[in-house]
């Protein structure tokens, strides 16, 4: 494409034609676009940066934490508007998979209206909106590989600052309570952000060798985030890094084995249907493994339970987002038997359950099995790239592996579950007839 000044000087267009003003306008275009783009890329690291995480007090104070989640949205905003700029690369079709999804998002925004309406629930209805529709936006005007370029960038910031912290100011970026005494936790409130970050950095390094990045970018990535994976000891994390990497690698040398992986997002789902039956049914507050044996997950069973307990308060439509905790009976109980509470399910397939109820967790079940089925069909007709199509299987089923502990569904600006939903957008593609490729 002739940019404007080329044009100027070709002898070929006339500079008072019509040809010429197209030419012009065109060149504008392109541009602009190029700019849009650029601005959606520096959007994606930026909104990493801020919304990965709760920063230590010493370097964000506690009362200006909402800062994070500002930013985060006003960057959502931000990718929005430059994407009205740019030409989409992929077409989305409403079929069932994608019915589906906007179906369950849509029941987890309106759900607010059976909460007790206070100002950061319909904040957070409000930012789940934007964030989903955003994340539909991410995926339909940039390639994967930029939208894993700027990710990986912004994760390597935190990472390469939480490993500076640590090392250089250790008052704070190294954790000196007496249960997690010298263990990492860099520029964040807790040892367990900072593993979960440096496993994510090290799952896109991989792919990012993976599709032809060099061997010393690699390296100094990867050894960096496994340092900080290890030097935090979350094992957690560590067993998310290492699994969701063995996962990548295996799935670019064998489609038997992306098949395999395909389904496990929905097995998971089963698995965590069970396990709230399990509590549901039995009412116990930890896992008993016969006789007096017990295991209570660092006490998550406790929340477990506790919020399983309530279920048949709301058994339909669930509490609403951000609907339960925000219930000072709920949350004073809680904390009187327990001495403490956090407002957190550390599970986001109870979280799913607990707010929006039996209905949502179906169509999310729903969602998630016709993305299955989607992308084992994708992969069947050879209609998606094998390189992208690992990175949304990976993507997701750590994603749906983590959340067995954290919560991370429904969140509505953390930058990694908008982007699982954009992985989920990205497979609802129109149904090819035949192989496009050969």
């Amino acid at each position: 494409m002739l940019q404007e000044g080329q044009l100027r000087a070709s002898p070929r267009i006339a500079p008072d034609s019509e040809a010429y003003e197209s030419a012009i306008w065109k060149a504008r275009s392109v541009g602009v676009e190029k700019l849009a783009r650029n601005v959606i890329r520096g959007s994606i690291t930026v909104n990493v940066v801020a919304s990965m995480g709760v920063f230590q007090p010493a370097l964000l104070p506690a009362e200006w934490s909402n800062l994070q989640q500002a930013v985060a949205l006003v960057m959502w905003i931000i990718l929005i508007y430059a994407s009205v700029f740019v030409r989409p690369r992929v077409r989305v079709q409403p079929n069932p998979d994608l019915i589906a999804l906007v179906a369950f998002y849509s029941l987890a925004a309106i759900s607010v209206l059976w909460t007790s309406l206070a100002v950061a629930a319909i904040m957070k209805s409000a930012a789940l909106v934007v964030t989903t529709f955003g994340a539909y936006c991410l995926i339909t005007r940039i390639d994967v590989n930029e939208i894993v370029g700027s990710t990986a960038l912004g994760f390597f910031i935190l990472v390469a600052a939480s490993a500076l912290c640590a090392v250089f100011v250790p008052e704070i970026g190294v954790d000196q309570s007496w249960m997690h005494n010298g263990q990492w936790q860099g520029i964040y409130e807790s040892k367990q952000t900072l593993g979960f970050i440096s496993a994510y950095l090290m799952f896109f390094a991989c792919y990012q060798k993976m599709t032809g990045h060099g061997w010393i970018a690699f390296l100094a990535t990867f050894l960096l985030a496994s340092t900080c994976v290890i030097a935090s000891e979350s094992r957690g994390a560590g067993a998310v890094a290492v699994a969701a990497c063995g996962l990548l690698v295996t799935s670019m040398w064998s489609i038997r084995c992306m098949r395999v992986y395909a389904v496990l997002p929905f097995i998971m789902c089963i698995l965590a249907a069970l396990l709230f039956l399990y509590f549901y049914l039995t009412g116990y507050d930890s896992f008993h493994l016969g006789g007096e044996s017990t295991i209570d997950l660092t006490e998550r069973t406790f929340i477990w339970q506790y919020a399983i307990s309530h279920f048949n308060d709301a058994p339909l439509l669930g509490f609403g987002i951000n609907g339960f905790w925000t219930r000072p009976a709920i949350y004073d109980y809680f904390n009187q038997n327990h001495g403490w509470v956090l407002d957190n399910y550390h599970s986001g397939y109870i979280a799913v359950a607990i707010e929006t109820g039996f209905l949502g967790y179906l169509l999310f079940g729903a969602s998630v099995y016709l993305f299955s089925e989607k992308v084992l069909y994708l992969i069947a007709t050879r209609s998606i790239d094998r390189s992208h199509c690992a990175l949304i299987i990976g993507f997701v089923v750590l994603s749906f592996q983590s959340n067995f502990t954290e919560t991370m569904f429904l969140r509505s600006t953390m930058f990694t579950s908008v982007l699982l939903v954009a992985f989920f957008f990205a497979v609802c593609r129109p149904v090819p007839q035949q192989s496009l490729l050969p």
